[in-house]
């Protein structure tokens, strides 16, 4: 299958053939016919398969050809501004030869920037991408024009849910019209996302692209590692392994900072990212990490679905993630359209249960590789009833420490 096959728009086409994209990812294959079909959707894909532009192409196509483009023709909500910069950014790609505006509304900017987003929410503008939190303080103001939207799309719709955002999206979807098509996607798809979408979807059509398996492309390797010797083991990894773009997940934005203080006393490029920033220079960091100015990136789970770089040769999770579906995310920051990349998980004595439920999750073991012994020893595993181990030491014990995959040719699609 070929973009050509969805009959897009000319300019859209025009757009994507610019950007050197040929062939659908396979979110893409399947949501594209069901969105220009006029179905609402549920779309569960992970990270890196290209579900922005499974939603952003149909929706973009269905403006071109509108007889009559209402002030707003669509909505995206997302959970954090640097998502929605990312779809913005994309929009920007995609539509140059459409005509088509977007403009992306969230917070934490200067009074200038919340008066061009107030502007631009009363003039019109064809697509608006917005964080739930800043768009109820437009809407409070007065003077927005939703009364005739055409697409609503909640991307990411899991992790606005588990940010605490589902009365704000109920009272900004109390202000849309009942006739609209409505798309949600979510990496996750639990009980209450399911119950959520009853509430602002009708007779849905569901795609489900793998969302609890890593792409293949991922050397996933862990060490069992007391807290005291990470630091250590860590600047080894980054100093003496082939990497040029990582990207380190800690638990906390504590944690955080003293990982970048730390790491930049052994002449590491690094920078911590996190919500004490200014956004100016939140996003001057991802533009410089995405430059290589950076080599090292340091945030917590924020950066595992608000950030869109390709050639991520390494993830490191510095601490094991409480939620087994948030390690997927993690790690699928590298290995993006079918290239490869390596994963490394440093598992302390606190943290076999919730590594044994990552590996059950995925149905799989995740290579365990033997700890230097200039780090200390390893955490001992709990002990079943039978006092055996719980888990089996996988790999042999062999040393596979700082092997990075081959990087290999991609399908070209548009990804996100």
């Amino acid at each position: 299958m070929i973009f050509t096959d969805f009959n897009f728009d000319e300019r859209l086409l025009d757009g994507l053939n610019s950007m050197g994209y040929k062939s659908p990812t396979p979110i893409q294959a399947q949501a594209i016919p069901l969105i220009q079909s006029n179905h609402d959707l549920i779309a569960c894909a992970q990270t890196g398969t290209g579900k922005t532009a499974s939603y952003l192409l149909p929706v973009m196509d269905g403006i071109c050809k509108l007889a009559k483009k209402p002030p707003i023709s669509a909505l995206v909500l997302a959970p954090t501004r640097e998502l929605a910069l990312q779809i913005d950014q994309q929009i920007e790609g995609l539509a140059y030869f459409t005509g088509i505006s977007s403009i992306a509304i969230y917070g934490g900017g200067n009074g200038i920037d919340y008066e061009q987003q107030r502007r631009s929410l009363r003039e019109g503008v064809d697509i608006v991408i917005a964080t739930p939190g800043r768009l109820i303080a437009h809407l409070n103001s007065g003077g927005v024009l939703f009364n005739d939207i055409k697409f609503l799309v909640l991307d990411e719709a899991d992790r606005m849910l588990d940010m605490g955002f589902q009365e704000d999206l109920l009272h900004i979807i109390r202000k849309l019209p009942a006739q609209r098509q409505t798309l949600l996607f979510s990496a996750t798809m639990p009980s209450k996302i399911r119950q959520f979408a009853q509430k602002l979807l009708k007779n849905p059509q569901q795609v489900n692209i793998a969302t609890s398996s890593p792409a293949e492309g991922i050397l996933q390797q862990c060490y069992r590692v007391y807290d005291e010797n990470k630091n250590a083991l860590l600047v080894d990894i980054l100093k003496n392994g082939e990497f040029k773009s990582v990207i380190v997940f800690a638990s906390t934005k504590e944690k955080v900072k003293r990982l970048d203080l730390d790491l930049k006393k052994t002449g590491l490029k690094v920078k911590a990212f996190h919500s004490d920033l200014k956004q100016d220079e939140r996003q001057q960091i991802l533009l410089d990490f995405k430059n290589r100015k950076l080599n090292v990136l340091v945030g917590t789970d924020v950066l595992s679905r608000g950030i869109d770089v390709d050639g991520i040769d390494l993830v490191v999770n510095f601490d094991v993630p409480g939620d087994p579906e948030d390690y997927i995310h993690r790690i699928g920051r590298t290995a993006r359209a079918e290239s490869t990349g390596t994963a490394i998980t440093f598992v302390n004595n606190k943290d076999y249960g919730k590594f044994k439920s990552i590996e059950e999750l995925m149905d799989r073991k995740v290579d365990r590789v033997a700890l230097p012994g200039i780090y200390g020893e390893e955490p001992k595993e709990p002990l079943k009833s039978n006092g055996r181990p719980t888990n089996k030491k996988s790999n042999n014990g062999k040393r596979k420490i700082f092997k990075k995959k081959q990087v290999v040719e991609t399908n070209n699609a548009p990804k996100s």
